[in-house]
């Protein structure tokens, strides 16, 4: 398979190199933590173009891509040769750093990394000139654009700062509340992200959509992510990431046609799941799971090529479910014919 790189200036063409790049620097900051899926909803494209995008990585930019059971991850990278400044172009290298953390689109948690290790070129005295310098851009942010807060909260991640920001909650009709927070991790979640950190106000950790931060800006105060702080521990037996909609867990067996079985078996969905091909290619998917509204729409998703083996009030909520949109879709085709007809 021959897959080449060309130039381009279409504007698809140069979003799906950058596109590329990114998915290239995201595998290699943090190996074996990305699926497919993953990428899919981080980038918000089809897991079809992000099989393409993986398929010039692989043979377009000849970089050993593996897929493990946790995820992508590259067995080895190029090594670069140590590069030395001088100061004019160490400080115009800052500078440029500092200017693209604005630019929507970038990897900010690596930029803000390589920001702190260009700083930590310049004598001491220097420090408070340069920070000042690349915070002339307003640290609050207005609005919900997304990739201004994730830049934010990744520059959170990075220097160990708290945040204050304005929420808009689910409940109450979206009403906002004023939130001191403690970022631990950002968690891609279907097309959005996902903030869990440590509420001041609620003194738990808490999970936060990132679209639905309205306001947000670093503070000076510092804080550390706790030793025993587990992302998997805390999303504990729920399915993808809506805690608190589901009961207790409970033993869950699908199977799967062969082809649909196949690409759900590659995929790493819940720590519990087990997949087992039989001899016809099906596939029987185990899992553990508390089941939510979120996992039904999950099963729902395949329609005739899952069938639900256990537990029986799941196969009856799938049942109704296929048969609510079978009602549906008839009156629908009865009253587009009526319609025809007349």
């Amino acid at each position: 398979m021959n897959v080449k790189l060309t130039g381009s200036d279409r504007p698809e063409d140069i979003k799906r190199i950058a596109r590329i790049l990114e998915i290239v620097q995201t595998i290699a900051a943090a190996p074996q933590r990305y699926l497919r899926r993953d990428l899919a909803a981080r980038f918000e494209v089809s897991e079809r173009m992000i099989q393409k995008d993986l398929e010039v990585i692989r043979h377009g930019l000849v970089l050993p891509l593996e897929h493990g059971p946790e995820g992508y991850y590259f067995a080895r990278m190029p090594r670069l040769p140590a590069l030395q400044y001088t100061f004019s172009e160490a400080l115009a290298l800052l500078l440029a750093v500092q200017a693209a953390q604005q630019v929507s689109g970038i990897g900010s948690a690596e930029l803000a990394a390589a920001t702190a290790r260009l700083e930590a070129l310049f004598p001491a005295e220097f420090t408070p000139l340069l920070r000042q310098h690349g915070q002339r851009q307003p640290v609050t942010v207005q609005g919900e654009h997304r990739q201004q807060m994730l830049t934010l909260l990744n520059r959170a991640l990075v220097e160990g700062r708290k945040v204050q920001m304005t929420y808009a909650t689910r409940s109450r009709g979206g009403e906002h509340s004023e939130r001191v927070v403690r970022p631990y991790t950002l968690y891609p979640y279907v097309r959005s992200w996902q903030l869990i950190a440590y509420c001041e106000r609620r003194e738990t950790v808490l999970m936060f959509k990132v679209d639905r931060i309205h306001t947000a800006k670093l503070l000076d105060e510092p804080y550390t992510i706790p030793a025993d702080f587990d992302v998997d521990t805390y999303i504990g037996d729920t399915w993808g990431l809506l805690r608190g909609e589901g009961g207790g867990p409970e033993d869950v067996i699908l199977r799967f046609a062969a082809d649909a079985g196949q690409r759900v078996a590659e995929e790493r969905w819940h720590a519990s799941q087990q997949a087992e091909i039989q001899p016809d290619d099906s596939v029987l998917f185990r899992l553990h799971i508390a089941v939510t509204p979120e996992f039904v729409s999950w099963v729902l998703y395949y329609g005739s090529q899952v069938e639900v083996l256990m537990p029986d009030s799941l196969r009856q909520r799938v049942t109704e479910e296929h048969r609510r949109a079978a009602e549906v879709n008839e009156t629908y085709i009865h009253n587009a014919d009526d319609t025809i007809h007349d």
